[in-house]
């Protein structure tokens, strides 16, 4: 954080051992927890006198943030989990969370420029088809596509079907299993 600034506090050896020993078994460094605790403080607290300004508006505006407890082996699925994706773990788990109570199956970035991709090519040999069949229409000179042209089109156009098609299938499939790969 560019603007951020130290807090410290001196505590009993027994108070820290302890509270690193709760820092490791929540998967966080000992100054992530002690952040989030006086983060939560803040937040559920307001000093006499203060009133509500418009960074608090501001702040009901943004989406909640709210802590999850993983066991340890639970945390490394999700590292791996959101890894392959391109993900944070913490944006992977709000993706999932929001596509599950909305009855979506997002695309990562990777799968969605893909798909864009795809489409840009339909989008290509559709115009060269139009440009073909309005000069056929206005009775210009049109030397037609050649039977191997309109071959290679289709060939095209059915790859790209079946490659959005298998990548739209195994999207679905990884949200529901969790893994991008054939054998989820």
């Amino acid at each position: 954080m560019s603007d951020g600034t130290h807090l410290t506090a001196w505590v009993s050896r027994e108070a820290k051992e302890r509270f690193s020993a709760v820092a490791r078994q929540e998967g966080l460094s000992d100054s992530a927890l002690l952040k989030r605790m006086v983060e939560l403080m803040l937040n559920s607290t307001r000093p006499v006198g203060v009133t509500a300004g418009p960074a608090s508006q501001v702040e009901t505006l943004r989406a909640v943030r709210f802590s999850i407890r993983l066991r340890l082996d639970d945390q490394a699925l999700l590292r791996g989990r959101a890894a392959e994706r391109g993900l944070t773990p913490a944006a992977y788990v709000s993706v999932l969370t929001r596509a599950h109570l909305r009855g979506l199956s997002p695309l990562p970035r990777e799968e969605l420029l893909a798909v864009k991709r795809a489409v840009a090519e339909l989008g290509s040999i559709g115009r060269n088809l139009n440009q073909i069949a309005r000069a056929a229409h206005r009775s210009d000179h049109v030397v037609p596509p050649g039977r191997d042209d309109v071959r290679t089109m289709l060939r095209i156009c059915e790859g790209l079907r079946d490659h959005v098609k298998a990548l739209l299938l195994a999207n679905l499939r990884s949200w529901k299993t969790g893994h991008a790969g054939p054998d989820a």
